[in-house]
């Protein structure tokens, strides 16, 4: 992805990565515009931020991805990128039935889905473009205590393999970013000041650098995502997978 002279929309971007990125690439001079739910929010980061648009876009609802597709397609004309930030992530009891399946399909799976079938075609007339799909470290070694957003992320995955696949003799780049455990507010304040979580700002710098230096990288993977990136290949991941998320566990029955 060309890191200057992007026209790019950020979903997700009133808070935490998201907001950081757009950030981050309108600090470069791409024109950027954030999308999310609320408002008020995206008022208060555009107001923070000289340059940067917004609309407002309920990312699970299909109607208002393809309405706000056709109207930043109108507004932008070349619009060319787009990074898929959007995402909720909660803890689940499965044997207490309790579950945010839907939610978490619908916000973090169909809605980007949905939003590229409605960009691309546009995407496919311009001189360069770039899809950036976010799906996690959790997907390549999944969190128990999350089932539902770690299947999303590891779907967001293969799509991510398949897309670029179809695309490859196009001006299209599919990127995956695939973060690790960073500092920002997706499960609440806790993770938001936990210190074994990587702080916002030196992922980003890292992100951003792969960017710029690695173009062609279709993976976006900073240093401490990889151990579970490459847990598989690595062997011994039934261990790992016991490991990881037995010391999770006890952290969460600590709390």
């Amino acid at each position: 992805m060309h890191s200057t002279a992007n026209t790019l929309l950020v979903t997700g971007g009133g808070s935490g990565i998201g907001r950081a990125l757009a950030e981050a690439f309108l600090a470069l001079g791409n024109e950027v515009i954030i999308a999310g739910r609320r408002e008020s929010v995206l008022k208060q980061v555009t107001a923070a931020n000289p340059g940067l648009h917004y609309v407002v876009l309920d990312i699970a609802d299909a109607a208002d991805v393809q309405r706000v597709a056709a109207e930043l397609i109108a507004r932008y004309p070349r619009l060319n990128a787009v990074i898929h930030s959007a995402g909720i992530m909660r803890s689940e009891n499965l044997l207490a039935g309790d579950s945010a399946l839907d939610d978490t399909v619908a916000t973090n799976l169909l809605g980007p889905l949905r939003l590229d079938r409605a960009l691309l075609p546009h995407f496919l007339q311009q001189p360069h473009a770039a899809i950036v799909t976010v799906s996690s470290g959790l997907a390549f070694l999944p969190l128990a205590l999350t089932p539902s957003y770690c299947a999303t992320k590891a779907a967001v995955h293969s799509y991510s393999q398949s897309l670029r696949y179809q695309l490859k003799d196009t001006a299209v780049k599919v990127h995956e970013l695939a973060p690790p455990y960073v500092q920002t507010e997706l499960m609440g304040e806790r993770q938001a000041n936990d210190p074994h979580a990587m702080p916002l700002k030196e992922f980003i710098a890292e992100v951003m650098g792969i960017f710029e230096h690695s173009p062609e990288a279709e993976e976006i993977l900073v240093e401490r995502v990889k151990p579970l990136r490459f847990a598989e290949a690595n062997g011994n991941y039934a261990g790992f997978f016991k490991q990881f998320n037995d010391q999770m566990a006890a952290a969460r029955a600590g709390e």
